[in-house]
């Protein structure tokens, strides 16, 4: 398998820490595409991916796959041990709302406070630094009802590790070059920012 990815953007690594909680790292080439180069929008890559976005996981036969949950879920399915979408359909179902909750509330603002007030973009895309700043704010208050509900349970859907908490943490780091920061008045997303930072997954 080739994992066509930029390894500092925030999508393809998620797809990199799901195979390595998996131990299918050795089982996948990276192939670097790099977005500052511009990689992305050249022909070769475009015909992977005609959205110029990262990660595409092309297979033996040719298929390709090009959402990182998409890869994630057909791994999950292949290799279904240690499961990271649930082991039954209640679990299931809460990996579901939890990992959609991180993609939504967490890596689409953190995304767009990036995008649209970074200097990275300026003259690539058109900026919004009035919209940025109201995603900062959503950002911050998130983190807020984070906290609040990581002091109910050790994990993003419950008492095991999933694919939600990889996108969370995925999302959360991707904050950083944003000073987009878990502060002190958020302690239990703090602890559990430090657990998954503990695992070795994290370095993937």
């Amino acid at each position: 398998m080739l994992l066509y990815q930029d390894a500092r953007a925030p999508n393809p690594r998620r797809v990199r820490m799901f195979l390595h909680e998996k131990g299918l790292t050795d089982q996948v080439e990276l192939i670097e595409v790099s977005i500052n180069d511009r990689a992305h929008q050249q022909p070769a890559y475009l015909d992977k991916n005609p959205l110029a976005l990262v990660p595409v996981m092309e297979f033996a036969d040719g298929r390709l796959l090009r959402e990182s949950i998409a890869i994630c879920r057909y791994l999950e399915e292949q290799h279904p041990q240690p499961s990271l979408f649930g082991g039954d359909a209640w679990q299931r179902a809460q990996v579901e709302q939890w990992n959609r909750h991180a993609e939504l509330e967490l890596l689409f603002p953190v995304a767009q406070v990036f995008r649209n007030s970074h200097p990275f973009w300026q003259g690539r895309i058109r900026q919004a630094p009035e919209f940025a700043e109201i995603m900062r704010e959503h950002v911050a208050r998130r983190f807020t009802w984070l906290d609040g509900e990581l002091a109910t349970r050790p994990w993003f859907a419950g008492d095991s590790f999933s694919v939600a908490d990889i996108t969370a943490v995925c999302a959360i780091d991707f904050g950083k070059v944003s000073r987009l920061m878990i502060g002190d008045d958020t302690p239990h997303l703090a602890r559990w920012y430090a657990e998954v930072k503990a695992r070795p997954s994290y370095k993937a």
